[in-house]
C-alpha cells in the first residue's frame, strides 16, 4: 500500500483529530494532568526495541541505529517538541547534549529514560510560558513601542538564556492582544480570551502523558528512516485501518473539542445519531455509560480521543450520551440520549461525481467530475469475501456508468489533494481506462522488480478524460496519473504533483511480540519496503507527475513536498515495462495550450485567481511583524482595501449575493475553537460551495478536446485510445464494470 491518504473531518467521529495513541489503555476517569516525571513502561520499551528490528533489517533504505542516527533523531525528537523554539534555551540544549549519541542505546538497552526526561521538559516548559503569558496580561503593553516580532521561527537559534525567551513571549503575547485589539475587541475581552486561550492550553499540556511522550520519540525515529515510515500505536493504527475503509463501528457523529466540552460538530446521514433525531450540531456531550445500565462516566475537560474511544464500540451494542443541547446554556437541562453503535460508512471521502455543463458559443457540452479524495480499499472485508466491500475502484467504475448514463462526453478525474491510498486500488483504477497492459513496476529492498497492470479487457471509459492534480496529489494518485500519461490515455493538467514514489507496508508488532495479549499493546510500524516507478522506468520520487498543461503554483512547493525531506530518497530510473501508447496526444496537445492561454487570459474568474495567489505567496513569504499599533493598523487598512476588492470582484464574477458586511474581518485574532460552531460551518459551507476557476478551466480544455476530436476523424483516431471511434453510448472493447471488479 502507498501512504497517508488523508480523511477529512468527518473521521474525527471516532478518530481522534489531534493525538495518536501508543501502547496503553485509559479507564473511566480519563486522562487527567499528568503526574511528572513520565516514565516509559516495560511494554513501550520492548516496542521501541522490536520496531528497530524491522526498521534496520527490513526496510527498503535499512540504516543501523547506531551513534550517527542517534544524532539524527535526536534532532528530529527536538523539532517535533519544540519546531520554533519557544520552550528550550541554549542552556538546556546543552544539558541534553550528551543524549544526542545516546538515543540508540536507549532503544537497544530498553532504557528510554532518556528522551523521556526530555519530554518532562517540555512539558514544565510548556506550562511554565503559558502561565508567563497569563502573567503578562494583567499588565496590558504599550502598544506605541515601535518594535518587531519575527513569528517565523523554524530557521531561528535557541534564545540565549531565560532573559531571552521572556522577551521573546513578551512579544508572541503582545502580538496575540494586538491581533484581537485591530478586530476591534475591548481591553478587558481581550484580557478574557487570551486568559482563557492560555490556560486551556495549560489543561490539555498537562494532559499529556507517557502515551504522548513515547509516540512522539518513536516517531522521531521511524521518520528519520525515510519522510513515510511512522510508528502507530494502537489507536492510531485503528484510525489508519478506518481511514482505508472509509467505515467505522459507533454512532455516525462528527465530534471536537470546544472549551472543556466535546461537541457534535455533525451529524453523519444514515447513522444512528441521525436516525434517532434526537442528536443535533451544537450539542455537548457531558457523560456517557456503555449499556443498557452501565455507569455514566462525566467526560467534561476530558481529550478528545478519549471521549472518542468510549463512543467508539462493536456494532449491535448500546452507548447512552448525557447531552447538553445546543440551545441551552450551561446551566440547561440534561438529555439522556440511548443510540445503538452501527457500521457507518464515511461518504465525505469516498468517491463522488457531478456533471458540469460547458458552453462556448452555441455548442454546449456535458463533462463529468469524478472526484476522488483518496484511494480506499476495505481489506479485510475483501480477503472474507464480501461482495460489497468498500472500493475506490467499484465507486468509480458505478459513477462512470452513471455518468455515460447522463450522455456525458469528456470525463475529467479529480485527484487534487489525494494523498494517496491502496497501490492496488491505483493499479485496479487505471484498468477502468485501459484495455490490458502494466501499470506500475514495485522495486524492492533486494532489487528486485514486479511489474504489477491490468490482465481484464476492457474499458469502464473509453472517451476523452483528463486527470486533474496538484502538489497535494500524492503516492496512488502519481501512480494513476503517471500511467495515464505514459499510455497517453489522457491529459494530465494542474500543478507538478508531490514526488512520492515509495511503497508502505503495515506491520503488526503485537503478531511478533513474546508473551503478548489479546488487546493491542505493541502498535504498528508503517515502514517503507519499496519504490515504485513508471512504465516508462522512470520514478515519481522526488521529481513527481509534470502535467502536460500547466496551471499557476501556489508557491508551497517550497515547504511542501517531497523534495523538502532532506532524507528523501533520490530519483533514479529502471528499464522501462512492455507496453505501448494507445494514443499519441501530442497530434493536438499544442492547440490545446493555445486555446488554454487565449481563454484564461481574458478570464476574469482566472485573473481574479492569480491575483489572490499572488497575495496569498507574497503574505506568506513574510516573517516579520510590527507590535507598533499605529503600523498595525496602517497595515490593516492596506490589506482590509485588498480583500475589499477581491470580494467586489467574486460578486461581479459569480453573481454572489452576500453583502460585503456580512464577509468576516480579515484576521478577527480567534483560533478556530473560539469561534462559534455555526459561523465556522457557515464559512466552511461557503468555501465548499465557491467557485473553482481550476476544475472550470479543466473541463473547459476538454470541452476544446471533444470538439478537435469529432471535427477531424483522422485527429480522433490519433488521439483516442486504441484508435477507437469517439462514442458516448457505446464502449469498445467490453466494459468494465463496477460488478466485475479486476
Amino acid at each position: 500500500m502507498t501512504l497517508r491518504p488523508t480523511l477529512a473531518l468527518l473521521l474525527a467521529l471516532v478518530l481522534p483529530v489531534a493525538h495518536a495513541q501508543t501502547p496503553g489503555a485509559q479507564g473511566d476517569e480519563g486522562r487527567k494532568a499528568s503526574t511528572l516525571p513520565l516514565k516509559a513502561s516495560s511494554t513501550q520499551a520492548d516496542a521501541a526495541q522490536l520496531s528497530a528490528r524491522f526498521l534496520t533489517r527490513f526496510h527498503y533504505d535499512a540504516k543501523p541505529l547506531d551513534d550517527v542516527m542517534s544524532a539524527k533523531v535526536y534532532k528530529a525528537y527536538f523539532d517535533m517538541l519544540d519546531s520554533e523554539k519557544v520552550f528550550f534555551t541554549q542552556a538546556d540544549m546543552a544539558r541534553f547534549e550528551p543524549l544526542k549519541t545516546r538515543f540508540d542505546d536507549a532503544i537497544w538497552n530498553k532504557d528510554l529514560s532518556g528522551p523521556f526526561s526530555v519530554f518532562n521538559l517540555y512539558v514544565q516548559r510548556a506550562v511554565n510560558r503559558m502561565e508567563y503569558a497569563r502573567g503578562l496580561l494583567k499588565q496590558g503593553f504599550d502598544l506605541t513601542k515601535e518594535e518587531n516580532y519575527t513569528y517565523d521561527r523554524e530557521n531561528a537559534a535557541w534564545p540565549l538564556d531565560q532573559a531571552a525567551l521572556d522577551n521573546l513571549w513578551r512579544k508572541r503575547t503582545k502580538n496575540d492582544w494586538l491581533r484581537l485589539k485591530l478586530a476591534g475587541k475591548s481591553d478587558e475581552d481581550i484580557r478574557k480570551t487570551l486568559d482563557k486561550r492560555y490556560a486551556g492550553y495549560i489543561d490539555r499540556v498537562r494532559q499529556l502523558d507517557g502515551e504522548d511522550a513515547f509516540q512522539t520519540f518513536m516517531n522521531a525515529y521511524a521518520e528519520t528512516t525515510d519522510p513515510h515510515t511512522d510508528y502507530l500505536g494502537p489507536r492510531a493504527a485503528e484510525n489508519f485501518d478506518i481511514a482505508m475503509k472509509l467505515s467505522l463501528e459507533g454512532i455516525g457523529a462528527v465530534l471536537q473539542a470546544r472549551d472543556e466540552y466535546t461537541q457534535i460538530r455533525e451529524v453523519v446521514p444514515g447513522g444512528p445519531a441521525d436516525k434517532s433525531g434526537k442528536v443535533h450540531v451544537g450539542d455537548r456531550i457531558v457523560a456517557i455509560g456503555q449499556g443498557a445500565d452501565g455507569a455514566m462516566v462525566d467526560v467534561i475537560g476530558w481529550r478528545l480521543d478519549d471521549v472518542v474511544e468510549k463512543i467508539r464500540g462493536k456494532k449491535d451494542t448500546t452507548v447512552r450520551l448525557e447531552i447538553l443541547p445546543a440551545d441551552v446554556g450551561l446551566d440547561g437541562k440534561h438529555e439522556l440520549i440511548k443510540l445503538v453503535r452501527k457500521k457507518v460508512s464515511i461518504e465525505e471521502q469516498a468517491a463522488k461525481k457531478k456533471i458540469i455543463e460547458v458552453k462556448d458559443g452555441d455548442t454546449t457540452r456535458k463533462i463529468g467530475i469524478i472526484d476522488l479524495p483518496t484511494f480506499y480499499s476495505d481489506f479485510g472485508a475483501r480477503r472474507e469475501g464480501d461482495k460489497n466491500f468498500k472500493s475506490a475502484t467499484r465507486d468509480v467504475a458505478k459513477l462512470l456508468g452513471e455518468l455515460k448514463a447522463a450522455g456525458v462526453q469528456g470525463v475529467v478525474v479529480d485527484l487534487r489533494n489525494n494523498g494517496g491510498g491502496s497501490l492496488a486500488e491505483a493499479n485496479e483504477l487505471t484498468g477502468l481506462f485501459i484495455d490490458q497492459g502494466p501499470v506500475v513496476q514495485v522495486r524492492d529492498a533486494r532489487g528486485q522488480v514486479e511489474v504489477q497492470g491490468d490482465d481484464e479487457p476492457g474499458l469502464a471509459w473509453s472517451g476523452p478524460m483528463a486527470v486533474l492534480v496538484n502538489r497535494g496529489s500524492a503516492s496512488a494518485s502519481e501512480i494513476f496519473s503517471a500511467a495515464i500519461q505514459d499510455y497517453g490515455r489522457g491529459l494530465i493538467i494542474g500543478e507538478p504533483t508531490f514526488g512520492k514514489g515509495t511503497v508502505q507496508n503495515l506491520v503488526d508488532l503485537d503478531r511478533f511480540a513474546q508473551g503478548g495479549g489479546e488487546k493491542p499493546q505493541f502498535g504498528e510500524l508503517k515502514m517503507t519496503i519499496a519504490e515504485f516507478f513508471r512504465i516508462d522506468g522512470g520514478s515519481t520520487q522526488l521529481k513527481g507527475v509534470t502535467p502536460d498543461i500547466l496551471f499557476p503554483k501556489n508557491g508551497d512547493e517550497k515547504d511542501f513536498g517531497e523534495s523538502t525531506y532532506d532524507n528523501a530518497l533520490p530519483w533514479t530510473r529502471i528499464q522501462s515495462a512492455p507496453y505501448s501508447q494507445v494514443a499519441d496526444l501530442t497530434a493536438y496537445l499544442p492547440q490545446l495550450k493555445t486555446r488554454h492561454d487565449a481563454r484564461v487570459a481574458k478570464s476574469p474568474a482566472w485573473q481574479l485567481m492569480l491575483d489572490e495567489l499572488a497575495q496569498y505567496k507574497k503574505m506568506r513569504d513574510q516573517s516579520t511583524t510590527s507590535l507598533d499599533l499605529a503600523a498595525r493598523q496602517a497595515e490593516r487598512k492596506r490589506q482590509d482595501a485588498i480583500q475589499a476588492d477581491f470580494r467586489a470582484r467574486h460578486k461581479a464574477i459569480d453573481g454572489t449575493d452576500a453583502s460585503l458586511a456580512e464577509e468576516p474581518v480579515l484576521d478577527d485574532g480567534l483560533n478556530a475553537n473560539e469561534r462559534s460552531l455555526k459561523a465556522e460551518l457557515k464559512q466552511e459551507n461557503k468555501a465548499k460551495n465557491a467557485k473553482d476557476p481550476e476544475l472550470q478551466e479543466t473541463a473547459h480544455i476538454l470541452f476544446d478536446a471533444i470538439g478537435m476530436i469529432r471535427a477531424d476523424p483522422k485527429l480522433a483516431a490519433e488521439v483516442l485510445p486504441y484508435g477507437g471511434k469517439f462514442s458516448t453510448a457505446a464502449v469498445t472493447p467490453p466494459q468494465k464494470t463496477a460488478t466485475q471488479p479486476h
